[in-house]
Order: C-alpha cells, then sequence, then structure tokens
C-alpha cells in the first residue's frame, strides 16, 4: 500500500497549507472509513449524497488516523493532527492514486462487462498468480472511488494489478480507463443491466467500449466476439485484439464443455487436452477463455494456465455451491441478476443431475427500464419442465417470471411470493435429501437470506 512521507502527499494530491513540522511524517495506507482506519491512515473525508465525512475526523483520529486531508470550505478543521487542505477531497483522492501508479513499475488489467466482471477477475487473478505477483479489486471497490482505493492499497512489489471497472452510466468507464491505463482491457459481454440508465443495449456496448480510451498505445482489448455491438465498434478502432466465444471465428473458442455437479470440464482450439475450473456453468468457460487470452499476453506456459484454472476461487455469491442441511446441495447466486446471468444460471440447473428434486428461486431483476415485465415473462418461459421440479418467485417483479413459468409447469410446480419468510417455509416443506437449491436475483432482492436458512 502507499506509503508517503505528507510532503510528497501534500504533493500528489493538490494539496497545499501543511504545516511544515509534519512534513516528514510517513503514512501508511489511506482509508474513507473511520471503521477501517489503522494506525498510520491518511483519513480523506469523502462527501457523499447523504452524509459528509468531514464530521467523522475525531472518530478518524481515535482510530489511528496519522493525518487527514480537508476540504478547504468545510469549517472546523482538527487541531490535533496533521491537515494538508484540498479543493475537493474525491478528486484529490482520485488524482493521489493516479500519482501513486504512475510511481509503480506495474501492468494493469482492467474487466470490464455486464455479466462476469467479477468471476474474470478471480480467474484471471488466479492464473497470473501462478507466476507473477498479482493483486485484484477486492469485493465491489470497482467505482469512482473504490478504484483509487484499490490502487492505493497496491504494493510496490506487485507486477500486476486486475482491476474490476464498473459503471452505471456513460463516461464513468472512461473516468476508470484514462485513471488506470490498462495494458490489457478485458469486456466479458454486453447484457441488459443498466437499460434504464442507458436505454438499450447499444448504449450499454458503446458505455463498456469506454474502457478502451485509457488503453496503453500498445496494449490489447480482449472481448466477447459473438457480441455484434462489440464486434461492429472495435473493426474500425486501430487497437489489437484478441477475440473469445463460442463461435469458430473467435481466436479462442471451446471445441467441448462437459458440466458436472462440482465443475466444468472444457478443450478449446489453443489446447485439446481437457481443462477443469472447479465453477458452476458452461458460461463461465467464456470468462475462462477469457482469463486464458490475458495469460497468454504475459506469455504464461499452459502448465501454469492449467494450474491456475484448477485453483480459482470465485468471490462469494457467484454460483457459489455448498452443503445444506439434510443432505441438499446449494447454489447460491444472489449477488446481482439479469436477463442474461439468469439464463446462464437456469442453463446450469438444467445441465446438472441430482439425486433429488431440482429446484430454483427466482427474484426480481433491477434497473432494466420500460421493458422489465417482458424480460421476466422471457425468464419464466425460458424454464424446461422436464429439467426443473418447482420454481418460487418473490418479489413483485418475480410475479412474471412465475406467469411466463405457468406456460410450461403445471400451476402446483410454480408459486410467487412477497414474503421471504413464508417462502422458505413452503421450501422447508418440499426440500429433501439430495435435492438441489439454486437461488438468484438482483442485489436489493437479498436473496442469500433463502441460502442461509438452509445452510448447515
Amino acid at each position: 500500500m502507499i506509503k508517503k512521507t505528507l510532503a510528497e502527499i501534500e504533493q500528489m494530491s493538490l494539496g497545499k497549507k501543511l504545516d511544515p513540522q509534519f512534513k516528514d511524517i510517513v503514512i501508511e495506507g489511506v482509508s474513507i472509513d473511520t471503521r477501517t482506519i489503522s494506525s498510520g491512515n491518511l483519513y480523506i473525508p469523502i462527501i457523499g449524497e447523504t452524509f459528509n465525512g468531514h464530521q467523522f475526523v475525531n472518530a478518524a483520529i481515535e482510530n489511528g488516523a496519522a493525518a487527514v486531508l480537508w476540504g478547504e470550505n468545510e469549517p472546523n478543521p482538527p487541531q490535533n493532527i496533521p491537515v494538508i487542505y484540498v479543493d475537493d477531497t474525491l478528486i484529490s483522492l482520485q488524482t493521489l492514486s493516479k500519482n501513486y501508479l504512475d510511481q509503480l513499475a506495474i501492468k494493469v488489467v482492467g474487466i470490464t462487462g455486464s455479466n462476469g466482471k467479477t468471476t474474470t477477475k478471480d480467474m484471471v487473478t488466479s492464473v497470473l498468480s501462478t507466476t507473477l505477483r498479482v493483486q485484484k479489486t477486492e469485493g465491489n471497490f470497482n467505482n469512482h472511488i473504490g478504484l483509487p482505493l484499490t490502487i492505493l492499497r497496491l504494493r510496490e512489489d506487485t507486477e500486476v494489478a486486475v482491476l474490476e471497472m464498473g459503471m452505471s452510466s456513460r463516461g464513468e468507464i472512461e473516468f476508470l480507463s484514462r485513471l488506470a491505463r490498462p495494458e490489457v482491457a478485458v469486456i466479458t459481454n454486453i447484457g441488459e443491466s443498466h437499460m434504464l440508465d442507458l436505454g438499450s443495449r447499444e448504449g450499454i456496448a458503446e458505455a463498456k467500449l469506454e474502457i478502451v480510451d485509457g488503453l496503453a498505445s500498445d496494449g490489447v482489448l480482449i472481448y466477447h466476439g459473438d457480441e455484434p455491438l462489440l464486434a461492429e465498434r472495435v473493426k474500425d478502432m486501430k487497437i489489437s485484439t484478441v477475440t473469445f466465444g463460442e463461435s469458430t471465428e473467435n481466436d479462442l473458442y471451446p471445441l467441448k464443455i462437459k458440466q458436472e455437479n462440482e465443475g466444468t470440464y472444457f478443450t478449446s482450439n489453443e489446447k485439446d487436452s481437457e481443462l477443469y475450473i472447479p465453477v458452476l456453468g458452461k458460461h463461465n468457460v467464456n470468462n475462462a477463455l477469457a482469463a486464458i487470452a490475458v495469460a497468454k499476453h504475459f506469455n504464461l506456459s499452459w502448465i501454469n494456465i492449467e494450474a491456475g484454472l484448477r485453483q480459482i476461487k470465485i468471490t462469494n455469491m457467484r454460483l457459489e455451491l455448498s452443503e445444506g442441511v439434510n443432505g441438499i446441495k446449494l447454489i447460491n447466486d444472489a449477488y446481482n441478476a439479469s436477463p442474461l446471468s439468469m439464463k446462464a444460471a437456469i442453463s446450469l440447473i438444467h445441465d446438472l443431475q441430482p439425486t433429488g428434486k431440482k429446484i430454483v428461486v427466482l427474484g426480481d431483476m433491477l434497473e432494466l427500464g420500460e421493458r422489465e415485465i417482458e424480460y421476466h415473462e422471457e425468464i419464466g418461459r425460458f424454464l424446461q419442465a422436464d429439467k426443473v421440479d418447482y420454481v418460487f418467485t418473490y418479489g413483485k417483479l418475480g410475479e412474471h417470471i412465475a406467469t411466463g413459468a405457468k406456460e410450461n409447469f403445471s400451476a402446483d410446480k410454480v408459486l410467487a411470493f412477497q414474503d421471504k419468510e413464508q417462502l422458505i417455509q413452503e421450501l422447508r416443506n418440499i426440500l429433501s435429501e439430495g435435492d438441489i437449491l439454486l437461488v438468484k436475483g438482483s442485489r436489493g432482492m437479498k436473496l442469500e437470506e433463502v441460502i442461509f436458512a438452509f445452510k448447515k
């Protein structure tokens, strides 16, 4: 993590008015949250829509902050700690991170996309870590605040940073890309997430392609080649590209995919011997191919690529498989949901072969815009009655999933709920040994609570 004198911090953050007696004090690490302050940290108070971090400076000091950036227009700066004054604390945080990254001898891999960003980040990190010193975005620190904080946590000896880049509107990916300046940029896919803000899949594609704006001049764009909205726009760009996807027209594509209950096996045009990822879902083979493309850019051997794929550890609540009570298996995919990722999770359930029943709990997909009802009904119709035993839905939009499902299922196999406890109780009545339960919905639905009810 960043370790600098306050004189250096003042210069790197475009600050001013540091008392000269404090210029040689060294801070180690940065925090914007008084709850996570460590001794010696620089506290940067951020102003949000409903909070002002300047109000919590005393707590930061009590918890060990060694110095603080302070908005020049904010009243009552602390008197018992070194202060660097800045025009805007958020801009100073971002500027500090950019200047810190400039000082590091580090390669950056930037990853964006509608679905699969975090899984691909985890895969890339796992593979590259077999050979290189790698750090990645932790949790969801992937926006205009989180990415600078991630950069400031990079160690000086790190060789590759794998940075996830999220967005909700135009211009955000461009900002993150210009901040991080990736040597490798990855676009996993284009879905319907953020349709409410961007209006169309075309708008989403254009927003994701902003990752090219900060790409190094000798960098490479790795993208889902089966997506025409990307292919059409990339063909006129004067950049190096690598494509992955199911079509044989891609640079990397699978030859054979075999879904097992504990993971996924596949071969590719680049490697005809079988590869294994301890991750469920055939769609995750695309994410693995993207990781392979990144690894090949860094000249990793196939021995290391194969080893890295086998040891992948995926961030929680992304098709996370675990043992439940009474011999049931749980698949927790409750981190988020879109039509694309929902269909991928359902396809997984269709393919699995448990000894008992297959039950899905599907919640609202949010931020889909004016076609949200249509998208939910389409998910219901996508479910196959001969491959799923029960469909439970949760939420007002989830009722439209149930409406679509009833076109294929008998009415007693499709149950719609607005009360989560009632849903859980009904599941208790039908779950038995050997059953498998998939739970998926948008983050706001908190459907992991259903999983927790059946954890061992």
